[in-house]
């Protein structure tokens, strides 16, 4: 159900970037950079994040185009389903199982992060380029799943997969074509 009268049910976040492109188009850029820039976190990875994110806070929309997005580049759905149910059972890479636990915890608790958490990435080995990464991923779907939800956004599972195939293949900057031609400067 679309939040936005003036937009068309079921209203996808393509529609309401279409519809506020000042704001979307940087948006957009920040996801690209974030997402698909250098990274030791691999693509794949950072896609697990937000699917893992968007699937704790129930955001169906993000959890459907990320789950989708992780699966093209090689995420097994059942390990994200795994994931969900229960991270210290999941046959998740033992490398990264901190840093899931670690946004699990910064989405479902923010204010409770202790020491502990912290210390586990880094006793996995991980950097704070990545833990930096990790968390920016995690911040920026926390505030997605929020914006799809606060705005009535949602689809079909066809249209999901659709665009985790397209952000698969265009990544997030591939978006920016649709939106139609930016404004000229001063209009």
């Amino acid at each position: 159900m679309s939040n936005l009268p003036s937009q068309p049910a079921p209203l996808s976040l393509l529609e309401v970037f279409r519809r506020f492109p000042a704001t979307a188009r940087p948006l957009i850029a920040y996801h690209e950079a974030l997402m698909r820039g250098p990274s030791e976190l691999s693509v794949s990875e950072r896609e697990l994040i937000a699917a893992y994110v968007s699937g704790l806070n129930a955001c169906a929309y993000c959890h459907g185009v990320h789950a989708s997005t992780a699966e093209a580049f090689g995420v097994p759905l059942s390990t994200l389903s795994a994931a969900l149910e229960d991270l210290a059972t999941a046959p998740v890479d033992g490398k990264l199982r901190p840093i899931l636990a670690y946004a699990g915890r910064l989405t479902r608790e923010p204010s409770r992060i202790r020491p502990q958490d912290v210390d586990a990435v880094y006793a996995a080995g991980w950097s704070e380029a990545a833990l930096h990464d990790a968390v920016s991923v995690c911040a920026l779907f926390n505030m997605m799943n929020r914006l799809v939800d606060g705005l009535g956004v949602s689809a079909e599972a066809g249209y999901l997969a659709m665009s985790g195939a397209r952000l698969h293949d265009g990544g997030y900057a591939g978006l920016l074509p649709l939106l139609g031609p930016e404004p000229a400067a001063g209009a």
